[in-house]
């Protein structure tokens, strides 16, 4: 009975703590404790933390914050002890092999064994053992390969033991627990790619205003909490905001210092060449650095000058050392505008090599020793393509369109020195259309983007724009994990990553229904960007009559009103001191975008019932008007979270837009009032549309295959909630060469074509690019037994002029999330029918099939294979 009772409370334990509690594993964190366990906390009272007063600046920045942590979770502070001789009871110890006394002693008296992890890559070890020290029976000691491997592996346990990388970034609060141990054992860790970080940038107007009212600026106070974020979820590497007037190294010294004592690698973004912002190079000119043309072929000598102050700042921490960092180096045009076009290769290659030299004059060291990374984006990347040379050292940085697909991955080369990264994009800033307003990011398209990169040999650098971090919060915590181990990362795992990161920050109770709403949000909001949406965005259904048809757009606005309404349930369900994150994370992004759509969509009602002189007309306007209003209300609301610790940080205008640049301020759409001469008709809605049985439409979701032939090594899986609809199907594993059809690597669906002609069928897909300079993607399209048909997938992203049909192709996909190709096949008799699908070119993905010997009906989201469900009515 006794054994029941206690398993029956570690069970209630577990579950109510974060989900990476395992009480079964070597050195992992469990809420109850056995005869071999250390505990971290008992009674509410932490361990000391041991850390060498000699120690580098980030492993005793990582042990006070450790501290805190310690007290959040236990509620009473931990004593924090410089040696060994102050040791006694529970202790914690942390350094850097080779750097710490106290762990040296214990590698020669062997009680630790951490040669694994010597001279590799921010790894770690933590590993409980036995007398470590006179008066300690019992130790947890943390030890890095390094200085941030030390940093990772305390966070790594601050994490597990419920403190949030978000607990001030996002107010996620941390839960009181009076006991948590650490199992017997030891844990070995490191990341699989070498730099991993993010881009703040497109800052204005939110979290420069943000920041401004908060820090009084762009500062290394505020940057503090940001180099923290970064660190506690495993990243290293930072592009700091740079939008002018800003420049972090020269707007605050001390930005530079306390990113490097806090651990931080700093860089400067992929047009901000040998550390220096864009907007230094406007300042500072009577200094003997002026501003004049930002041209190489008329300016050099002002330019080598510029770029060597630069790197003579990196280098004054002093004793020949530098504030490490990760230095651009190449060149853009002023203001990250394209290069003119009659600039040479060449001149590029001579640019490389002039800053190169002034690297190697100013460290007094070869240019390999200070590492360095050549951003290949937009235009350069066509030099590159056109055979510039690059030195081996150097980590060639590829980047995605700016929408989420990547442009081009390494083809061969792939053990250069200097490796290869990816720059991608959650927040963009031009044409087609800005978007910066909320997170439209689907994980899973990252998950397929970046794993094919991984895939490719992209592991030296990742790096995300992030915008202004909020309210990135979610794919952000997914793109850094992802990172830190891309081969742990399996579709399994992605699967299951919404539900592990909703328990993590909420807890267990409400984690399934979270990770569903933060799911289905994410794939509503992806399907086109907010700043895309307006009255025309999607169909009404037809006529003016009695009883009103929302069409597709009605479907579209119930779908977000059903998600809204299952939000603020859980809400309600949830603690109080879990809604200030809750709303950052939940629950304000499902609101404002639910309102958007109604917004517009009362506004296409008043349009078309204006025009048809009919006064319902009106009350549509002032809907519309209600939701313009609405929108204002629910971003005051989010400034006035936690006593307006936020302010500011959602001030991004959105309504309005008449071109690709954000308007200055919202604008109302414009609404038509019609003079009433009686009492208008009442506004009814059609419960939905009639499911028309004998349609000659067939669609399926891709997933829903009837078979899969798989071969060369190749396999057919789903990546769940991929797209605009159920989800997507490729080839695994990715990054694998071209098959032929004699590889027969093929899905099939079984159809059944009611009425006998020529049968269209349409391919949805998942946009994507060509990676290896080819220009195109192919894929394969047969019925029966006839003959193939090869399909082209030509997308040329257009970041400025537009006017070859591959880039207005581009243009279309990127706005609508999808890439529709066609392929005809005539004379195909009723009846049973097998149609297939080849996989010819890798990066390839599929969401639906649709077929037809008839019209296609014109729908944003393509002919539903599923049961119609009712429009949205908008009550006035």
């Amino acid at each position: 009975m006794r054994l029941y009772v206690g398993m029956w409370m570690l069970l209630a334990a577990l579950a109510t703590v974060p989900a990476a509690y395992s009480c079964d594993s070597p050195a992992s964190v469990c809420p109850t404790g056995n005869a071999r366990s250390f505990a971290l906390i008992k009674a509410g009272q932490p361990a000391s933390i041991l850390v060498d007063s000699l120690a580098d600046p980030a492993v005793q920045h990582v042990a006070e914050n450790f501290a805190a942590d310690l007290e959040r979770v236990g509620g009473k502070a931990a004593r924090r002890i410089t040696s060994a001789g102050e040791a006694s009871g529970n202790v914690v110890v942390i350094g850097v092999l080779g750097q710490s006394a106290v762990i040296e002693e214990l590698v020669r008296a062997g009680k630790l064994d951490a040669h694994d992890i010597a001279g590799e890559w921010e790894a770690f070890r933590q590993i409980v053992v036995e007398h470590p020290l006179p008066n300690v029976a019992r130790a947890l000691v943390i030890v890095g390969s390094d200085r941030r491997g030390a940093v990772y592996g305390t966070y790594d346990i601050s994490e597990k033991i419920g403190v949030s990388p978000w607990y001030w970034f996002a107010d996620v609060p941390v839960r009181r627990q009076a006991n948590v141990y650490i199992t017997a054992g030891s844990h070995r860790d490191a990341p699989k790619v070498k730099y991993r970080g993010f881009f703040i940038n497109d800052e204005d107007p939110a979290f420069s205003s943000w920041a401004n009212k908060r820090f009084g600026g762009i500062n290394a106070r505020m940057y503090e909490h940001v180099f923290e974020l970064l660190l506690r979820l495993k990243g290293n590497y930072l592009w700091p905001a740079m939008w002018p007037p800003k420049a972090f190294n020269d707007d605050d010294p001390q930005n530079k210092i306390v990113a490097d004592a806090m651990g931080v690698v700093m860089g400067t973004s992929h047009h901000e060449p040998m550390t220096r912002a864009h907007d230094e190079w406007h300042r500072n000119k009577e200094q003997g650095v002026t501003g004049g043309k930002w041209d190489y072929g008329t300016n050099a000598a002002n330019l080598r000058a510029f770029w060597r102050g630069g790197i003579e700042r990196m280098m004054s921490k002093g004793n020949g050392e530098r504030y490490e960092s990760l230095v651009t180096i190449g060149m853009r045009g002023d203001g990250d505008e394209a290069m003119a076009e009659s600039t040479a290769t060449r001149l590029l290659e001579t640019i490389v090599a002039d800053q190169r030299r002034i690297i190697e004059e100013v460290t007094g060291r070869p240019a390999d020793h200070t590492p360095q990374v050549w951003a290949l984006y937009k235009e350069v990347q066509d030099y590159y393509d056109h055979g510039m040379n690059v030195p081996d050292d150097v980590t060639l940085l590829f980047a995605d369109d700016n929408w989420g697909q990547i442009r081009r991955l390494p083809t061969s080369n792939l053990d250069r020195k200097g490796g290869y990264g990816v720059y991608y994009h959650f927040d963009y800033v031009g044409a087609p259309r800005n978007y910066k307003w909320l997170n439209t990011v689907q994980i899973e398209k990252t998950w397929q983007q970046m794993d094919l990169a991984y895939a490719r040999g992209a592991r030296t650098l990742w790096i995300v724009n992030v915008g202004d971090i909020k309210p990135m919060e979610f794919p952000l915590s997914f793109f850094m994990d992802h990172a830190w181990n891309p081969e742990a990362m399996t579709l399994d795992a992605l699967e299951r990553y919404p539900r592990d990161w909703a328990r993590a920050t909420f807890g267990a109770s409400q984690a399934d229904a979270i990770a569903d709403l933060i799911t289905r949000y994410s794939k509503y909001a992806a399907r086109r960007k907010p700043e895309f949406i307006d009255a025309s965005s999607f169909r009404l259904g037809e006529g003016v009559g009695d009883t009103l048809n929302g069409g597709e757009f009605g479907a579209l606005v119930a779908e977000l009103h059903d998600l809204e309404l299952d939000m603020m349930k859980v809400k309600a369900a949830l603690p109080k001191d879990q809604r200030a994150a809750y709303l950052q994370l939940v629950e304000h992004p499902i609101a404002a975008l639910s309102n958007l759509y109604q917004l517009y969509y009362a506004v296409a009602w008043n349009r078309r019932l204006a025009a048809a002189g009919d006064a319902r007309a009106n009350a549509f306007a002032d809907q519309a008007l209600e939701k313009f209003h609405r929108d204002q209300a629910l971003t005051d609301n989010y400034h006035r979270v936690n006593g307006g610790k936020w302010d500011g940080m959602m001030s991004q205008t959105h309504i309005g837009y008449t071109n690709w640049q954000s308007p200055p301020t919202q604008v109302m759409p414009e609404v038509t009032r019609i003079p009433a001469q009686s009492v208008a008709k009442p506004i009814v809605f059609a419960s939905g549309p009639v499911h028309d049985e004998a349609s000659d439409v067939i669609a399926i979701e891709a997933p829903h295959y009837t078979r899969a032939v798989n071969g060369s090594g190749l396999e057919w899986r789903t990546i769940p909630n991929l797209g605009r609809t159920l989800g997507g199907i490729t080839a695994f594993p990715q990054g694998r060469g071209p098959t032929t059809q004699q590889d027969a690597v093929r899905v099939e669906f079984d159809i059944e074509v009611r009425r006998a002609g020529d049968l269209t069928v349409q391919l949805y897909l998942s946009p994507t690019l060509d990676t290896t300079d080819r220009g195109s993607l192919r894929i394969g399209v047969s019925i029966d037994d006839r003959p193939m048909q090869t399909l082209i997938d030509k997308l040329l992203p257009s970041p400025t002029a537009t006017t070859l049909q591959e880039q207005r192709d581009w243009n279309r996909a990127v706005e609508d999330n999808a890439r529709i190709l066609q392929a005809a096949f005539p004379d195909i008799g009723a009846g049973k029918h097998t149609l297939k699908i080849w996989r010819l070119d890798d990066n390839v993905v599929i969401e639906k099939v649709v077929a037809s010997t008839g019209p296609i009906p014109l729908t944003y989201l393509g002919p539903s294979p599923r049961e119609p469900r009712p429009s949205a009515a908008l009550r006035p």
